[in-house]
């Protein structure tokens, strides 16, 4: 296949017969962290400096390949103001993984992670990989926690944590990387589970697992699809 997507016989390919897995991702946590932000920077490698916060939920969704799988990642975006807690708790089921925001500029996103980590294990599976990222990285002189509250706190929950800039760009592609690779591995582990469980028991069939599979591409092999937003603002 080349770079636009064609087969190499030049007919299109079928985006079906592509997909591995897919694995849903919810990224969570206060309003106004930069949660859209970060979002457009992965998947359309884009910043909206007029921002505004999300109303209700949106998710978008991007192609890559780990392990020589093709992952549709699609990562939804959930409303951090507590009136719509109630809407976005129905999201987390399904999700395989979860990016938890907060603001390294306002201490009060930070003290409220330990409340979402506790509503997202509450509502979604038990295996869930959970990414903590200090986003807002970049506005060093306005730092309100300090990176190794952070680091404790990921340590002490069994966490992923990175600290991003979702206007720059920093460290966003490998922090989105790392928790899919990590949903990859939790995939991977399941399957052989039920593999070995399926011959010890002298069964013939093998197991199908929903979800998703990832493997890291670049450039022009990365396939983006569209927002489908039920607003038209950003948080």
């Amino acid at each position: 296949m080349n770079s636009d997507g064609e087969s190499e016989n030049g007919g299109p390919q079928s985006v079906a017969e592509k997909i591995d897995y897919v694995f849903k991702v919810v990224v969570i946590g206060d309003s106004a962290v930069g949660k859209t932000q970060i979002l457009a920077r992965f998947t359309k490698n884009d910043f909206c400096f007029d921002s505004k916060s999300t109303i209700g939920v949106e998710f978008q969704t991007r192609t890559l390949t780990i392990n020589s799988k093709v992952i549709k990642a699609q990562i939804w975006d959930t409303a951090g103001q507590e009136r719509y807690r109630a809407v976005t708790s129905a999201y987390y089921r399904g999700a395989l993984g979860a990016m938890l925001v907060y603001d390294i500029t306002k201490r009060q996103s930070f003290d409220h992670v330990a409340r979402w980590v506790e509503e997202l294990r509450a509502h979604a599976d038990n295996s869930i990989v959970i990414m903590l990222i200090g986003n807002k990285a970049d506005l060093v002189d306005l730092r309100a926690v300090p990176t190794e509250d952070a680091v404790e706190f990921a340590e002490n929950q069994g966490l992923f944590f990175s600290e991003t800039s979702a206007l720059n760009g920093d460290n966003v592609e490998s922090a989105f990387f790392k928790l899919l690779e990590g949903i990859y591995g939790q995939v991977s582990k399941k399957a052989l589970e039920c593999d070995e469980g399926k011959f010890n028991n002298g069964g013939s069939n093998t197991l199908m697992l929903k979800g998703s599979k990832i493997d890291v591409i670049s450039g022009s092999e990365l396939e983006m699809s569209e927002m489908k937003k039920l607003s038209s603002c950003y948080c």
